[in-house]
């Protein structure tokens, strides 16, 4: 391709509403253009690298076993109604009615569809198991599109669907995706971790995440340093601690704390340290449920630990009306002693003694409070947060936190949509068995944008080989010198015969500003061809990612760069 030819307008300037690097630089890079929130076009560039995603996606897919299929972006409101998700799924579904006043959505995920084929299909334990995938658009009406491609409305997807007699199958299927989950982002040249995960709105039994580290990360890592264990935070799970018996050594005390309301407050108040505190929260379910949770002063409450406790979808900090109710005193001095909720305690408060609470008075706080004596929680649990330090609950390392970018799930989700669709085959003694299903998806477009999230520098884009738009970017430093530019058109087509993919800068600008295009646009090698270096017979080649130079022969230029370029696809 030659770059005078090709529709490739970069910016110089980074556009005021671009936040985070990815979409600084594909807007920069001329590979992506805003259409409207969280819509964007992608540009040729773009679209090469997009499509490079896509094709190691496929190629995975296809040797574990799925096959591709498409299924309609449009979906009609019966199949999400028999599911149950259309009255739940919220307002990231967006709805709308045909000329004839029936109801659609666009589907965010398609569920309901490969279900009702399977149901249609599927009649027999011979047939399974199968497994079904499509690379396809999506669309989820996100309250605050952001980040570019990171959190768009429409953005391109692979989903894929696998159908199983039992739960053996069904696991061996979520195993064969798990594998090529870690292939395909291995092919694609990223850092990654595979992460335990809640399984959210999709529903199910298990999950892993698949997220890609990076500084930028919405999310937040629970990672061993000495085995494989890795989980979102939101599931890490943290040791329980051996407890031996505690005897009070202190005596119970009510102090003054005015205006003390926050931990961080109390705590240089009464010249205590933060894991001597505390906290009691006093939270309210989905449900109307009203509890109290208590966890240490420097922990956070973890809700989705919470929620699967009590068995409730959502948990919320109860008002402050509610709080000044309950309590007698004002949010920030809320005690255990004394209160009539269910109380429950996060594990780590067993072990502690001679701590500080709220005393359910305005400006109060009780210190030298003792369990068992003072008070006793209903049970003790997980319900905190996991923290840098902590104990790897697989073996005796220590917990670290990562940031990172979530570019693939899977799930296991056992008969919840097949039993509500009733998809069904006979088995080998002609009864009729629920199918258990798992479901699988990767962000394509939010793979390629957390990869520039990680391989970026203070001059553009870095890509990996096996997801860059082209992999070698051949400048001609001066397209009206015949010399210079009949060996470019030379090199250029002994590499495109051996099927490198080359873009030929031939533009008639300054050096200077193509090597600032080249670095912005982030090919892995730049090959440069100048007069002063055909005087002496070399060509120059520079590498993006390390900034290694090397000068190499005329004669041997094609031979050399074809062999660098294959052994870089192959990592």
């Amino acid at each position: 391709m030659r770059y005078s030819q090709y529709f490739l307008p970069t910016l110089k300037e980074t556009p005021s509403d671009a936040e985070v690097a990815s979409h600084q630089l594909m807007l920069r890079a001329g590979m992506i253009r805003k259409v409207a929130a969280g819509i964007y076009s992608y540009l040729p560039l773009g679209l090469r690298s997009l499509r490079k995603v896509e094709r190691i996606v496929r190629e995975e897919m296809d040797r574990s076993g799925a096959i591709e299929i498409h299924m309609p972006m449009v979906v009609p409101a019966e199949l999400w109604q028999e599911s149950g998700r259309w009255e739940h799924y919220g307002k990231e579904l967006l709805r709308l009615n045909d000329r004839k006043d029936a109801s659609f959505c666009l589907g965010p995920t398609h569920e309901e569809v490969v279900t009702d084929i399977a149901r249609r299909e599927l009649k027999s334990y011979k047939q399974l198991p199968v497994n079904l995938y499509q690379v396809q658009t999506k669309f989820r009406d996100e309250i605050r599109p952001r980040f570019g491609l990171m959190r768009g409305r429409e953005f391109v997807m692979k989903d894929a669907y696998s159908f199983d007699l039992d739960e053996a199958g069904a696991n061996l299927s979520y195993q064969k995706m798990y594998d090529a989950y870690r292939r395909i982002f291995t092919r694609c040249g990223l850092r990654f971790r595979a992460v335990e995960a809640d399984t959210g709105s999709i529903g199910g039994t298990a999950s892993h995440e698949f997220m890609v580290l990076a500084s930028s990360g919405e999310d937040a890592i629970a990672s061993c340093g000495s085995c494989e264990y890795a989980a979102n935070v939101e599931k890490a799970q943290i040791r329980t601690l051996a407890v031996s018996a505690l005897q009070p050594s202190a005596q119970l005390e009510t102090l003054s704390t005015p205006g003390r309301k926050t931990v961080e407050d109390v705590a240089a108040f009464l010249k205590v340290d933060l894991q001597k505190l505390v906290k009691t929260l006093i939270v309210q379910t989905d449900t109307g449920e009203v509890v109290a949770v208590l966890v240490r002063g420097d922990r956070e409450l973890n809700d989705i630990k919470l929620c699967r406790l009590l068995g409730a979808n959502e948990v919320q900090m109860a008002p402050e009306e509610l709080v000044q109710k309950l309590t007698g005193a004002p949010v920030g001095f809320a005690g255990p002693m004394g209160l009539k909720l269910r109380l429950l305690a996060d594990q780590e408060i067993e072990a502690m003694s001679d701590f500080v609470v709220g005393a359910n008075q305005k400006d109060m706080h009780h210190v030298g409070v003792n369990l068992g004596r003072d008070f006793t929680p209903e049970l003790f649990a997980d319900l905190r947060s996991a923290v840098a330090g902590d104990q790897c609950p697989r073996c005796e390392g220590a917990l670290e936190i990562w940031r990172g970018i979530e570019v693939g799930h899977v799930f296991k989700l056992g008969t919840k949509y097949s039993e509500a669709m009733q998809a069904t085959v006979l088995d080998a003694e002609g009864k009729d068995r629920v199918l258990y299903m798992g479901c699988y998806g990767i962000g394509v477009g939010r793979t390629l944008a957390s990869a520039i999230e990680q391989n970026h520098d203070e001059q553009g884009i870095v890509f990996p080989m096996p997801i860059a738009p082209f992999q070698v970017l051949l400048v001609c430093l001066n397209p009206k010198d015949e010399k210079v530019c009949g060996a470019s058109e030379k090199l250029y087509a002994d590499l495109e015969a051996a099927g490198i993919e080359v873009l030929l800068d031939d533009r008639d600008e300054r050096p200077g500003s193509k090597f600032k295009d080249a670095d912005l646009c982030g090919i892995p090698l730049r090959v440069t061809v100048g007069g002063r270096g055909l005087e002496r017979g070399i060509f120059e080649l520079k590498w993006r990612a390390t900034g290694e130079q090397q000068e190499v022969a005329v004669a041997d230029a094609a031979g050399e760069i074809i062999a660098r370029v294959r052994k870089a696809m192959e990592g």
